[in-house]
C-alpha cells in the first residue's frame, strides 16, 4: 500500500523534492551543529555562560564529552544509511524496494503457510462438529478477540449499537449461510428518521404501539393512533405483526431486545432520528476456512444461549 500511496500524494514533482530536501539538509545541519561543538579546549575551564539557576548553580562554557557526541554522529550515520535502503525522501524507494503491501503480503503468506492446514482441517467439520472440538473453539475465541471484540465485546454481548451475538436474536438470519454472508461481505443497516413526517406527538404515539408488542405502554390512549401509523409507515419492513424482516435486516419488535435502548426516550429517538448501522465485511482481512470457523463459533455462542 506503501508504494501506492506514494504515487497518490506526489501529484507534482515539487513535493517530492520539498520533503527530500528539507530530510538531507536537517539531517546535514545536525551533523555541523554537533561538530562545531566538538571543537574547542579538551579541558575543562572555569569560564560560564552567564546563566546563574538557584544563586550558585552556573553553566560552563565547555565542549560536549566525546562519548555524547559519538551518539549524535552514530545516529546521523544510520539516518543516512535507512534513506538510502528504504522509502523516507519523497518518491525515491530506497535500494531494498520495501513497501508496507509487501511487508503485509510476505507476513500474511508466512501465517497461511503455517496455519492453513489447520485451517483446512476445521473447514471440513461441520458446525456441530467444530462446536463440540474444543481446540477448534480455542482458536476461534481468538480469532473473535482480534476482529471482533472491539464491537460486540470481549464476551460477544455487544453495546449500544452493537448486536448481542449470545442471544439467538439475528438481525439478518442466524443459519449457517446467513452467518457467513453476514461475515464476509458485511451488513449496512438503515432505518430512515421519521419526524418530519410524524412530528413530536406522532412520534410518541409510535412507540407507545410499539412497546405494547413485548411490554405495557407508558400512554395506552395513545395506541390507536400509534397504530395507525405504524400500519402507514412501518409495516413494509417490520410487518403487521412487529417480527420484523431478516431478509432487510428490520428487527424483530415483539422480544423486547433492543440494538438502541430500551427506554421511552430511547425509542422515540430511533423513530425520530431514524438509525444507520455497519457491519464491515471481512473477506479482506480473514480466509475463507477461517471465516468459516469464526461463523461456527458465533452460531455455537447463540446455541448455548438458546439452551439456557
Amino acid at each position: 500500500m506503501n508504494d501506492l500511496v506514494q504515487m497518490n500524494d506526489f501529484s507534482s514533482d515539487f513535493w517530492h523534492w520539498f520533503i527530500a530536501i528539507v530530510t538531507l539538509v536537517s539531517i546535514i545541519a545536525c551533523g555541523i551543529l554537533a561538530y562545531l561543538n566538538s571543537r574547542g579546549p579538551k579541558t575543562t575551564t572555569e569560564e560560564t555562560m552567564g546563566h546563574v539557576w538557584d544563586e550558585d548553580l552556573e553553566e560552563y562554557n565547555n565542549p560536549l564529552p566525546r562519548w555524547w557526541l559519538n551518539m549524535f554522529y552514530i545516529t546521523i550515520v544510520f539516518s543516512l544509511v535507512y534513506l538510502i535502503l528504504y522509502p523516507g525522501l519523497g518518491k525515491y524507494k530506497g535500494l531494498l524496494d520495501w513497501t508496507q503491501r509487501g511487508q503485509h503480503q510476505q507476513e500474511v503468506a508466512q501465517a497461511n503457510e503455517l496455519y492453513g492446514p489447520l485451517y483446512e482441517k476445521y473447514a471440513s467439520m461441520s458446525f456441530d462438529e467444530l462446536a463440540d472440538n474444543e481446540d477448534a473453539m480455542k482458536t476461534a475465541g481468538r480469532l473473535f478477540s482480534t476482529n471482533c471484540a472491539l464491537c460486540h465485546g470481549s464476551d460477544a454481548r455487544g453495546a449500544r449499537g452493537f448486536p448481542n451475538l449470545t442471544d439467538d436474536d439475528w438481525l439478518y438470519g442466524g443459519s449457517q449461510e446467513q452467518v457467513i454472508q453476514t461475515i464476509t461481505h458485511g451488513r449496512v443497516g438503515v432505518m430512515p428518521g421519521w419526524d418530519q413526517v410524524l412530528g413530536e406527538d406522532g412520534s410518541r404515539a409510535v412507540a407507545e404501539y410499539i412497546m405494547s408488542f413485548s411490554r405495557d405502554p407508558v400512554n395506552p390512549r395513545m395506541l390507536e393512533a400509534g397504530k395507525e401509523k405504524y400500519d402507514q409507515l412501518c409495516v413494509a419492513c417490520h410487518g403487521a405483526d412487529g417480527k420484523g424482516n431478516q431478509a432487510l435486516g428490520a428487527p424483530n419488535l415483539t422480544d423486547d431486545i433492543w440494538l438502541y435502548g430500551a427506554s421511552h426516550k430511547g425509542i422515540i429517538k430511533s423513530i425520530q432520528h431514524g438509525r444507520n448501522g455497519v457491519m464491515p465485511a471481512q473477506k479482506d482481512l480473514l480466509s475463507e476456512h477461517q471465516i468459516y470457523l469464526l461463523s461456527a463459533y458465533v452460531s455455537h455462542l447463540a446455541k448455548q444461549a438458546d439452551k439456557q
